[in-house]
């Protein structure tokens, strides 16, 4: 395993179990401002994984041990969400249409040219830059929601579901004048201009409650 610019947070992790080709794909990287760290196999990536790790996974599909496709699907399992670059000296169009539909930015036959990979990496790491940013999104708007009392996170939860404050009151068995207090805290800790925005940071508040994407 070899790390090169270990200053840039941003890296393109390359697992392939040729030396030289490893070599020549980071000097191409980093000849474009990239960091590279390599890995010789998918099992040595997977040790070396940590949630905090940035920017994208340059593949091969033929690999010593687990395959390169193989890694990809484990990465599914397991939610490691790194954006994944194929590459292959002896792909097929349903391999290619297999990792493309399970995520995959592109599948790169090689020979490739520099062009291609370098537009490839820069399409991952904006891939992965919108990831971690709902990611830091959905923790703030995590702990804005911890903050909430139990009432609180009920008439949130009511509110989101498009009950007005006298359907609300009822429901709780509190007076509209209560419920437009809490409403209005709910608002405040939640740090939302309006309804809309409510409903966003109900839906990224928990798992459960709906999808994180941005919207």
């Amino acid at each position: 395993m070899t790390t090169r610019n270990r200053e840039t947070t941003e890296r393109v992790f390359i697992v392939d179990d040729d030396e030289a080709i490893c070599t020549a794909l980071c000097d191409l990287l980093e000849s474009a401002g990239l960091s590279t760290q390599t890995f010789g196999s998918a099992e040595q990536f997977l040790a070396a994984w940590r949630p905090q790790m940035a920017g994208c996974l340059l593949l091969d599909v033929r690999l010593p041990g687990m395959s390169g496709m193989e890694l990809q699907g484990r990465m599914l399992e397991q939610g490691l969400a790194l954006p994944l670059i194929i590459m292959t000296a002896h792909g097929d169009m349903p391999m290619v249409k297999k990792t493309l539909k399970a995520g995959a930015v592109e599948f790169l036959i090689k020979p490739f040219s520099d062009g291609e990979l370098l537009a490839a990496v820069e399409e991952a790491f904006a891939r992965d830059r919108e990831r971690r940013e709902v990611g830091d999104l959905v923790q703030r708007v995590q702990a804005r929601f911890a903050t909430l009392t139990e009432r609180e996170r009920e008439v949130m939860e009511l509110v989101t579901s498009g009950l007005t404050n006298k359907e609300i009151a009822e429901k709780l068995f509190l007076s509209v004048v209560t419920i437009k207090l809490h409403r209005g805290q709910v608002m405040r800790k939640m740090g939302a201009a309006s309804l809309a925005d409510l409903v966003k940071m109900a839906e990224r508040a928990a798992p459960s409650r709906g999808p994180t994407s941005p919207q």
